[in-house]
């Protein structure tokens, strides 16, 4: 889509170029939202593309995911061995309903700062305990939880002029056993669940993180394996009733039913 009020495009090649925001800025990575729908608030985009950023960057630590990281570099990530749990990056990948146009576009930033309830980057990324930094317009860098960044359905921790720089992925968590479940209304439809558990070989520190039945990331861990009978009444505990996502790709019912039966088959899986 033509965006008729951009006055300006910046490309800056360093964040001290940026200078001060206001009103009308808006960042751009992939676009594939920003070009989806008339943006008549923006008139200045701001191209990060030309930072040079690194897409993915793999360490002893773990795996620093670039925010203009593209779908496609995430996808052709293969990662150490070791770290098992690199499969959940194509298996939330094939969740996103997208044309190999978005496919290509696309960031991980992107989605993530979106902060909808099925952002299948949102899932993947607070399932593997990833932790964003953050660039404030002023101010020192800070850190967030992935599972603290999204707020509820398209709201996030974001300020003004804040920019997502970059998503870190612990070792620890790459290097867990996973197991990961969806379930759409329709063949290739928007997610009504997707649910991720994570867990060492032993069982220990079982991680269930569950996303786009509920507005915004939960998770729950446990230190040991839990039975059938403690994790539906973890979840329950956690979840009541109205905390389920209702929209057109399934009502809150729906959402809760799929979500107790789809976390027992993560944790049989996993046991």
């Amino acid at each position: 889509m033509n965006l008729n009020t951009i006055v300006e495009v910046k490309r800056p090649s360093s964040s001290d170029q940026i200078g001060q925001w206001r009103d009308g800025y808006a960042w751009l990575a992939g676009g594939t939202w920003l070009f989806s729908e008339p943006q008549i608030a923006t008139n200045t985009l701001i191209d990060l593309d030309g930072l040079g950023w690194a897409p993915l960057t793999a360490t002893a630590d773990g795996l620093e995911i670039a925010a203009t990281c593209r779908i496609v570099e995430l996808h052709d990530f293969k990662g150490p061995p070791e770290w098992r749990a690199v499969p959940l990056f194509d298996q939330c990948i094939d969740a996103f309903l997208m044309s190999f146009k978005i496919w290509n576009a696309a960031t991980v930033g992107g989605n993530v700062s979106m902060s909808l309830p099925a952002g299948a980057m949102i899932s993947l990324t607070s399932a593997l305990e990833g932790v964003c930094t953050l660039w404030p317009r002023d101010g020192a860098p800070r850190q967030v939880p992935v599972v603290d960044f999204v707020t509820g359905n398209h709201a996030n921790v974001l300020q003004k002029g804040e920019l997502l720089r970059s998503i870190h992925l612990p070792a620890s968590a790459l290097s867990k056993r996973s197991a990961m479940r969806q379930m759409s209304l329709t063949h290739l439809g928007r997610s009504a669940a997707l649910i991720i558990g994570t867990a060492g070989d032993d069982g220990r520190d079982f991680l269930l993180t569950i996303t786009a039945s509920t507005p915004r990331p939960v998770q729950l861990r446990f230190a040991q394996m839990p039975s059938a009978d403690e994790l539906r009444h973890a979840i329950n505990d956690r979840l009541p009733g109205d905390g389920y996502f209702h929209d057109v790709h399934g009502s809150a019912p729906y959402k809760r039913h799929v979500t107790f039966y789809l976390a027992e088959q993560i944790r049989a899986e996993l046991a």
